[in-house]
């Protein structure tokens, strides 16, 4: 793993992504309106980044972008991997742990979820508090490299208590709803059965994904603050649960994508 990191790293600092200062991954449906707000863009593919995977998501375009936000150095990822993909633990959080390598020094996240918090509806933002991992696997199983971090990373506070209280702020003053809740984390592709979201929302989630956790885990394990937002796609309440709409889903995303656009640009400016 290690020679890989450095590889990618070494890679993308000769195509010119030099002192990133904020890793920003956009989740399904989430990466458009964001990326309009990088100035002077720098784009690279990531089948051209050694050890990169391939974004096999259609609605995951599969780009690195470098530029700049309100006068702060950014690095984008246009879509992100899943482990439903087949891709090891390992292989998904590399992006994170290149971000950290290269100067990132905070991360922000968004992705789309289900909502299983019936006071809430499908369109909302949800600032993820804590979360739930249900995943099979963990990117921090095998050897431990101290050099990136402990062997029993501290994780009572996965996300950054300064981020998510700026997050609070701005929303305050933008006047978008942002709801406060736990996100739990599974392995997908399917949706979920009836009895699974009445499982998931007894355990204590409010909204349910693919994605956020492995990410989360390996910025906790280097040290790097994180946070991150839910769209709430689509509403899961087993007793009204209606067949899934993914083209559906994808258009709630992307109308609500200019809501978490103006609450990450203006945290940019305020980093």
């Amino acid at each position: 793993m290690l020679n890989e990191i450095k590889e990618a790293t070494d890679y993308l600092k000769k195509h010119g992504i030099t002192n990133p200062e904020i890793g920003v991954i956009l989740g399904t449906g989430l990466g458009n309106l964001f990326v309009k707000e990088i100035k002077n863009p720098m784009e690279i593919n990531y089948n051209s980044i050694p050890h990169f995977p391939s974004s096999t998501v259609e609605f995951h375009k599969g780009k690195l972008i470098y530029g700049d936000i309100r006068g702060k150095k950014v690095l984008a990822m246009q879509g992100r991997f899943h482990f439903y993909e087949g891709y090891s633990m390992q292989q998904i959080t590399l992006p994170v742990r290149v971000m950290k390598i290269l100067g990132v020094e905070q991360l922000l996240i968004s992705n789309a979820a289900g909502n299983m918090n019936l006071k809430w509806k499908k369109g909302d933002l949800m600032l993820i508090d804590d979360h739930i991992n249900l995943l099979p696997d963990n990117p921090l199983r095998g050897p431990n490299y101290e050099k990136f971090g402990p062997r029993f990373p501290d994780m009572s506070q996965p996300y950054s208590a300064k981020l998510n209280k700026k997050l609070v702020a701005i929303a305050k003053k933008e006047k978008v709803k942002l709801h406060k809740g736990v996100y739990v984390g599974v392995m997908g592709p399917n949706l979920e059965t009836r009895a699974e979201y009445r499982f998931l929302h007894r355990i204590g989630a409010d909204a349910v994904g693919m994605s956020t956790v492995p990410e989360v885990i390996v910025a906790n394990h280097m040290g790097l603050p994180c946070c991150a937002i839910s769209v709430l796609t689509d509403d899961c309440d087993p007793d009204n649960l209606k067949p899934a709409n993914i083209s559906e889903i994808i258009e709630i995303a992307g109308k609500a994508e200019k809501k978490l656009t103006r609450l990450y640009v203006e945290l940019i400016a305020r980093l």
